[in-house]
């Protein structure tokens, strides 16, 4: 059941066709739906989200949404980041807060969408806010692909790398946290910031948050216990195909 809020929000899942790693990867098929209606049709259920659409360059993708009966729009081609794509998705729709939900993670608990976006809904003065899991697997600590995140004892975000953060100096008792892509911009904050030039940090990790810290704006960590696979690579797409229980 949705429900009922002052803020209208909106989810955007940011697709498109010519992944350099993965090529038609919103289109790969798992069990029998393309991986964007799964994402899409997990979203959907978030009890905060009023409409979820599939922002997209590619007329394949366009179809495939529209074909399951989902919403979709067609976005410029010459975007370089889905933070701008969805800019342009949101321009001219009314909404409050907008969620950057993530086109190749299949699986995404719409439990953890509506975490994400609870801070924002709660606090006005909050612009926005993102995700993060405690590290179990030790491999990922070390793995550049899995972001890391530090933040201070309110949960605000000090620093996001792909190196292993904190580093651990004495070998004692330390906890790491991967920080998992989904994004809760309060709109009005989201205009100003695809106006923002990249910044050095954003530029030498290839990471988009680094752009908002560094320019001074702070961003609200919500911890879960679900964790949520993205589909990067080939290997990738054959862990995923093997998993036994795929409604």
């Amino acid at each position: 059941m949705k429900r009922t809020n002052k803020n209208i929000v909106i989810g955007v899942i940011p697709a498109r066709y010519k992944s350099t790693r993965l090529p038609g990867k919103p289109l790969l098929m798992i069990s029998g739906k393309p991986m964007i209606q799964r994402v899409y049709e997990s979203a959907v259920k978030s009890i905060y989200l009023s409409e979820v659409i599939v922002a997209t360059d590619d007329r394949r993708i366009f179809n495939c949404v529209m074909g399951f009966g989902g919403k979709a729009v067609m976005t410029s081609a010459k975007h370089k980041s889905g933070t701008d794509r969805i800019c342009e998705a949101v321009n001219r729709i009314k909404a409050d807060i907008v969620v950057n939900i993530q086109g190749d993670e299949p699986f995404i608990d719409y439990k953890n969408i509506d975490k994400a976006i609870e801070p924002l809904i709660s606090n006005e003065k909050i612009n926005v806010s993102t995700l993060a899991i405690k590290i179990k697997d030790k491999k990922e600590i070390c793995d550049s692909n899995k972001v890391k995140v530090v933040f201070d004892n309110n949960n605000t975000a000090l620093y996001f790398s792909r190196s292993v953060l904190p580093f651990n100096r004495d070998g004692g008792k330390t906890d790491y946290y991967k920080h998992i892509g989904l994004y809760v911009y309060r709109k009005k904050y989201l205009m100003k910031y695809k106006n923002l030039n990249q910044t050095k940090l954003e530029a030498s990790e290839k990471l988009e948050q680094l752009r908002i810290l560094e320019n001074g704006e702070k961003i609200k960590v919500v911890i879960t216990k679900t964790d949520s696979f993205s589909v990067d690579t080939k290997e990738d797409y054959s862990k995923i195909k093997s998993r036994k229980r795929i409604a």
